[in-house]
């Protein structure tokens, strides 16, 4: 295996996506292949796959209220070149072991553009999705999401971002252009030959394993890059695109930065932090002022590992948008009042163990993917759902079509809901960090705690989905649908 901290650090440039190309007015058409990319300067070429020519897929920038048309063409190979566990749901030998369906996270879309597990096609297929864009600017990012594969699927590379914009969002003067930048952040295992390395569990009749964590993290596709930038702000569009791995980001020397927004837009006002704890499936929107270190070297770190390499130039370029001052507010944001929710949903998340202890299945309310549908909110109501972690782990959970704002998360008495002695809680409510009190539509709830969200369910009617974003969670079984009713 390839140690990644044994690579000499900060000596590829970081990659800056290309913007995807209208093939007619609104229309775009975006191809899934077999690519060979160099991850470091040091390392022989990966095999991946990408929606792109490259390892970072092609960025979409689209207009809130613009509805937007993607025809999503399958030009991967007719086999796939990791390792497949036949036993989980969707996965059979009766399915091609290849096949894919994208799915826009974030966006509020009709059940037939989401990308529902099952809608896979097959290389040589192709399908077109129409995104409404009846909402507000984000960062929203697509990805594979067929049944039982989208772990792999999304391993080999199906990543990609997405930035809407909104008038609002424009008038606040952020910086742009080359003075934001997305960096999409995940981990992987590389071998001494430069290719992915996926684990398995040694059995070859259910080779899952309950998680990935990887030696090397990648930004924008290469281990520990570098990125030169003048002595002033910049915006971040920060996506965590791990199948497992959390995130704990921050500067040399602990500098402050500004959290802007999350993963539905704009916060109503900046949150000064000096670290940023990052779910998988979570985005980030962030400020960072480089304007005091001017000829010097910053480090983005993930705990105490520094993966990325900000050069500092001597002085701001002379063609330069000028440097506004950081706005006080951004974008104002309405709580939503605990008494407009009309029904409240107790969500349980469930681990299985074998007698050895070893994770054997992952469910929410005890229940299957194929089992009948239990959650059917009706149209433009309000409901909260409270998540009761009965695991280990904390789960970051995603809801398809809407966004929600996290109500709170209170500690209580595992043992005793467990035994049937009802919910108990060890204190009160815990403190809300300032970055959770944006839109979201990925929470990260730990164990032992119950989280809180209240969400309307507005837009459409139709079946979606909700599902732990940790992929190898969900692939086994930590995913349900739900249907939104007339």
């Amino acid at each position: 295996m390839l140690h990644s901290l044994d690579l000499t650090p900060f000596v590829d440039e970081l990659p800056l996506p290309q913007r995807a190309r209208p093939v007619a007015p609104h229309t775009l058409r975006i191809a899934m292949r077999e690519i060979h990319a160099k991850v470091h300067r040091d390392v022989p070429p990966t095999r991946m796959w990408s929606y792109g020519d490259t390892a970072l897929a092609p960025l979409i920038e689209a207009r809130s209220h613009q509805p937007l048309r993607v025809e999503w063409l399958n030009g991967l190979p007719q086999q796939h070149f990791l390792p497949i566990d036949h036993s989980l749901h969707g996965c059979g030998h009766d399915v091609p072991d290849v096949r894919a369906v994208v799915h826009l996270h974030g966006a509020s879309v009709p059940t037939k553009d989401d990308g529902y597990p099952d809608g896979w096609f097959v290389p040589g297929k192709s399908y077109t999705c129409n995104y409404p864009l009846q909402q507000e600017a984000a960062a929203l990012w697509y990805h594979d999401h067929a049944m039982g594969l989208n772990r792999l699927n999304i391993y080999a590379g199906l990543v990609g971002m997405m930035l809407v914009r909104d008038e609002q969002e424009d008038a606040l003067h952020l910086p742009s252009g080359k003075y934001e930048v997305p960096l999409t952040l995940y981990d992987r295992n590389i071998t001494a030959a430069g290719q992915l390395y996926y684990p398995t569990s040694g059995d070859p009749e259910h080779p899952w394993v309950p998680e990935f964590g990887g030696d090397a993290i990648l930004i924008n596709g290469k281990i520990r890059p570098y990125f030169e930038v003048e002595p002033r702000l910049y915006r971040f569009r920060l996506l965590n695109a791990a199948n497992s791995s959390f995130f704990s980001l921050s500067l040399t020397h602990g500098q402050p930065f500004h959290q802007i927004g999350t993963d539905q837009g704009l916060l109503d006002a900046p949150a000064q932090l000096t670290h940023l704890h990052l779910a998988p499936a979570e985005r980030a929107d962030l400020l960072i002022d480089f304007s005091h270190a001017a000829g010097q070297n910053v480090h983005l770190l993930n705990g105490v590992v520094e993966v990325l390499q900000f050069r500092v130039a001597q002085k701001a370029g002379t063609a330069t948008q000028p440097i506004r001052s950081l706005a006080s507010a951004l974008r104002p944001i309405q709580r939503m009042p605990e008494s407009s929710a009309t029904l409240t949903r107790t969500i349980t998340l469930n681990e299985y163990l074998d007698k050895i202890g070893n994770s054997m299945l992952m469910l929410l309310n005890h229940k299957h993917w194929h089992e009948p549908v239990t959650e059917q909110p009706r149209l433009n109501s309000t409901e909260i759902w409270e998540f009761v972690n009965l695991t280990e782990d904390t789960h970051p959970m995603h809801l398809h079509l809407v966004r929600f704002q996290v109500l709170d998360r209170r500690v209580f008495d595992v043992y005793s809901y467990r035994n049937g002695k009802g919910t108990r809680y060890l204190g009160e409510a815990l403190p809300m960090e300032p970055n959770d009190l944006g839109w979201k539509d990925t929470v990260q709830c730990p164990p032992g705690v119950i989280t809180r969200i209240i969400v309307r369910f507005e837009g459409y009617t139709g079946k979606y989905l909700y599902h732990c974003h940790i992929l190898e969670h969900e692939a086994n079984d930590m995913m349900r649908p739900f249907e939104v009713i007339g």
